[in-house]
């Protein structure tokens, strides 16, 4: 049985930085592609970042996280993890580790909801002004 637990949310300033880790067991996701998507409150769930292997890691990121996040992951851990850095309120959100056992043959990581099938239950980021 699958399953991602995510890890590291908490409250934090402004300015300030997070490190999630999203702990994935009973298979190995080495070479699959991985993601994070967050969302907040009343508005729907967005895709962060995502990470791909295809001869070489690959990662993506969205618009608004380019340049103060970072994705990565631990195949020895079978972990992956964000790191967050200079956040903003505007980042406040529940995270979401998402994963499929689907290989994809491109170096573009996937960006879509429908395109992963295993969720972890989500971590909570508070970005307070």
């Amino acid at each position: 049985q699958v399953q991602l637990v995510e890890s590291g949310g908490g409250l934090v300033q402004a300015g300030g930085s997070l490190r999630l880790s999203c702990a994935a067991s009973g298979r190995t996701f080495s070479r699959y592609p991985m993601g994070w998507f967050r969302q907040a409150p009343g508005k729907e769930r967005e895709f962060v970042a995502a990470i791909n292997w295809w001869f070489g890691e690959h990662t993506d990121y969205a618009d608004s996280v380019k340049g103060r996040f970072t994705i990565s992951r631990d195949n020895a851990r079978n972990s992956m993890y964000l790191q967050m850095n200079s956040l903003k309120p505007e980042d406040t959100a529940v995270y979401f580790c998402t994963a499929t056992l689907q290989a994809r043959p491109t170096t573009s990581p996937l960006r879509r909801m429908d395109e992963y099938d295993y969720w972890g239950q989500g971590t909570q980021v508070t970005v307070s002004s």
